[in-house]
């Protein structure tokens, strides 16, 4: 289709949308995309500071809760768990709602863990009370998968690296961000105050909802397709990719949960002084995601994210080293490093999930907008499983984290245990998508406008 504008059907419904055909996109689709994307951005940023909510909350709660740092893991653990969880529906939402209607929604309902927060916020209340409301915190890690379920429909291929690592990046940093509101209330108002905290986003919840409501859009052909989220079930790169995302964003969001407790526990900082070192590495890794899909969109995804897999297997190897040490220093500049390059590996692995299926629908014999369909309908329906499955590796990291807590009193058991993990990674990502010969297996993914199987 071409022309200056994109057809509607009213209510903010865009009826036609061909983001591949290039005169459309120059014309009208990319300034509507843009929109679409600021706005996406900022609810998605406030459901991921209301997800890693309990990563700060634990830093307030002091030896009058009477909570063990086992027990604060798996507070954090619960919040991951759900959060993973409800990526799936919140997937399909976006089709069934529509994206401008399901983002109002979903960011209207991350007022509810939050007065919740607010109300049993204190020393006294039940562990089972703060499981409950730790729990309810998972439906912000949902507004992820509808963000960039949503987002993917509305870019090209040869954009959607780029797309969707600045909305995914400008997500993530509502870790860091909510991290760095929590060291102001503690440096300025102490740690018996968590309540300062959560009450100033309840106007940002509003805001990012009412922005949304007003300038947002839905797009008709994205429709519920069982077809498609069945095939995608069945297809094996569906759940390579997501094991391939445990090892980047599980790493990500779980070592942005965890950062601020090991450093209390392991090495005995204050709140206020582990609050001061938390959110830097969320912050860099968040801001480096997008720079991940930009090198996956020239250099290929597969490539990018294997290199990025050496590198965090090499960075555990330096904290592993830092832990069995006690070196404060040497373990803060391999955990950053972490964060880093995980941030990178998390541009990187979802701009393969789009390449992978368009280059299958070539293989098929498909070609032009039907092989472009065929991509956005199959990567539609795989990221919110990807999602969801990549997020579980933020619980195992928590989890594991407890476990070695427990019983060695030292993270070092289970950095050793994320090092073996990061070479199973490698092993992978070249084995499925880089090693030669290929077929029927593809490569590279990421580089082509109109990828060939051996240049994905």
């Amino acid at each position: 289709m071409t022309g200056t504008t994109a057809p509607r059907k009213g209510g903010r419904w865009i009826e036609r949308w061909d983001p591949e055909d290039e005169t459309f996109w120059k014309e009208t689709g990319e300034r509507t995309a843009r929109r679409n994307l600021i706005y996406s951005v900022f609810s998605e940023h406030i459901g991921f500071s209301i997800w890693s909510l309990w990563s700060v909350m634990v830093l307030f709660m002091g030896p009058a809760y009477g909570i063990d740092p086992a027990g604060k893991f798996f507070l954090i653990a619960t919040a991951t768990l759900v959060g993973a969880i409800v990526r799936v529906p919140y997937t399909f939402a976006v089709a069934r709602f529509g994206g401008r209607n399901w983002t109002v929604f979903s960011a209207l309902l991350l007022l509810a863990p939050t007065v919740a927060a607010i109300v049993v916020m204190e020393p006294g209340t039940s562990y089972g009370t703060f499981l409950v409301v730790a729990a309810l915190t998972g439906v912000g890690g949902g507004n992820f998968a509808s963000s960039m379920t949503n987002i993917n429909a509305f870019f090209p291929l040869r954009k959607k690296g780029w797309a969707l690592g600045l909305n995914a990046g400008g997500g993530n940093i509502g870790v860091p961000v909510v991290q760095l509101a929590g060291l102001l209330v503690i440096a300025t108002a102490g740690a018996t105050h968590p309540r300062y905290l959560l009450a100033a986003y309840l106007p940002l919840i509003v805001t990012a909802a009412v922005l949304a409501a007003v300038r947002m859009d839905n797009l008709v052909p994205v429709r519920n397709d069982t077809g498609a989220v069945r095939e995608a079930l069945g297809d094996a790169h569906t759940w390579i990719m997501a094991f391939l995302y445990i090892g980047t964003f599980g790493s990500f969001i779980g070592y942005s949960f965890a950062f601020g407790l090991v450093l209390q526990t392991q090495f005995g900082r204050t709140p206020l002084q582990a609050a001061s070192l938390t959110f830097m590495g969320p912050l860099l890794g968040s801001l480096i995601r997008p720079v991940g899909g930009a090198l996956a969109d020239r250099f290929g995804g597969a490539r990018i994210t294997l290199g990025t897999f050496v590198a965090m297997a090499a960075a555990t190897g330096v904290v592993v080293f830092a832990s069995h040490r006690s070196s404060l220093p040497v373990f803060l500049v391999g955990f950053v490093a972490l964060f880093v390059l995980s941030g990178l590996g998390n541009g990187s692995t979802y701009k393969m999930i789009p390449g992978i299926f368009q280059a299958k629908a070539l293989a098929r014999g498909m070609s032009g907008e039907s092989a472009a369909a065929y991509g956005r309908r199959l990567s539609g329906a795989s990221m919110g499983l990807i999602g969801a499955v990549g997020a579980l590796g933020g619980l195992g990291i928590n989890l594991v984290f407890r476990e070695a807590f427990r019983t060695s009193g030292s993270g070092t058991a289970a950095f050793v245990t994320f090092l073996g993990f990061y070479a199973l990674c490698c092993a992978v990502t070249w084995a499925v998508y880089l090693r030669r010969p290929a077929a029927p297996v593809i490569h590279t993914v990421g580089v082509e406008t109109k990828p060939q199987l051996t240049s994905v």
